[in-house]
């Protein structure tokens, strides 16, 4: 399941996707706890996050890389 799709089950005031953005800009623990992510409450440092997703688990690296991938950013 996509973050977008996490976020869109969760019983509150549908967001539309620029909404989502500026909600994961501003608080990116919570957005993504609300996804159904561990993101320890506070960490808001992106590189943070990403490591503590992949070090934890929760992310796998080949899927990191291939979103990257996907971005054009490798």
């Amino acid at each position: 399941m996509s973050l977008f799709d996490s976020l869109s089950s969760q019983p509150q005031q549908p967001m539309n996707p620029m909404q989502r953005l500026q909600a994961l800009k501003q608080n990116p623990s919570n957005v993504l706890q609300q996804a159904g992510f561990n993101v320890p409450q506070g960490m808001n440092n992106p590189q943070q996050i990403i490591q503590h997703l992949i070090q934890s688990g929760q992310v796998p690296q080949n899927r990191y890389t291939q979103v990257l991938q996907m971005l054009g950013r490798r």
